[in-house]
């Protein structure tokens, strides 16, 4: 399967990242060679891809948000838990893994990902069904984000189960009479953050499955925090913790 990635800094991160294949590069008649252009067409000749020059008003057939460019490459590259807990192995540091439960909207989940991936996030779990796979369209929510990121998708109660079968304390997101201050809860360690979808949050198995239900103090007037501000604020938050 194909599809065109566009905006300058997802196509660049795409690039350099190299997990897909490459097929056409296409560059808006006109562009000025530089900056991040710049970088992409020197990745490109090292890739031996000869960039094409359109007219916008062909990019903009592709994508509306396309900054004149737009590279046509295979779909995107799920890997598995294994090769995550690898990644963990390899890394020498305690597991730091986010796990995202139905979140349907791609802004929210090419946030959580961008946040996973500054934040030092070995990798994240999606579900197979009922939530946002990463598109296009999330690849370039996330700003290019994915393509550094290991993504798996799989069932979120069975991969908690794995998680500690690993040893990880698993912290979920959520807000009512029973749920423990984020900043009350030890974040070091072996670790899974749960972020559950923008309208019911976590799903009653997987609140069941979590050692801490956390939630994140707040003190104006709105009474709760977009999914995706929220766990960008919890992996922040465990971020700091680990480094101490």
């Amino acid at each position: 399967m194909k599809e065109w990635i566009t905006g300058r800094n997802p196509v660049y991160e795409c690039l350099t990242a190299d997990r897909r294949n490459f097929f056409r590069l296409l560059i808006n008649k006109g562009s000025d060679v530089k900056g991040r252009i710049e970088d992409i067409l020197r990745l490109a000749e090292k890739k031996h891809i000869t960039a094409e020059t359109m007219d916008k008003n062909y990019l903009a057939k592709i994508s509306d948000h396309h900054q004149g460019v737009a590279l046509e490459a295979s779909g995107y590259p799920y890997t598995d838990l294994p090769d995550i807990l690898e990644k963990v192995k390899i890394s020498g540091l305690p597991m730091f893994i986010l796990l995202i439960d139905q979140i349907h909207d791609v802004q929210n989940l090419g946030t959580l990902i961008r946040s996973a991936e500054i934040f030092g996030v070995h990798g994240i779990i999606i579900p197979v069904h009922r939530a946002a796979g990463i598109t296009p369209a999330v690849v370039n929510a996330s700003s290019g984000a994915s393509e550094h990121l290991l993504i798996a998708q799989m069932n979120i109660s069975q991969a908690i189960d794995d998680l500690k079968q690993n040893d990880a304390w698993i912290v979920g997101l959520d807000m009512d009479d029973s749920a423990e201050s984020l900043e009350s809860i030890n974040l070091k360690g072996a670790l899974g953050v749960v972020v559950g979808s923008e309208g019911s949050g976590l799903r009653r198995l997987v609140r069941e499955k979590c050692d801490h239900i956390a939630y994140i103090p707040m003190t104006g007037k709105i009474e709760s925090l977009n999914a995706a501000v929220a766990g960008s604020i919890a992996l922040y938050r465990a971020s700091i913790q680990r480094k101490k």
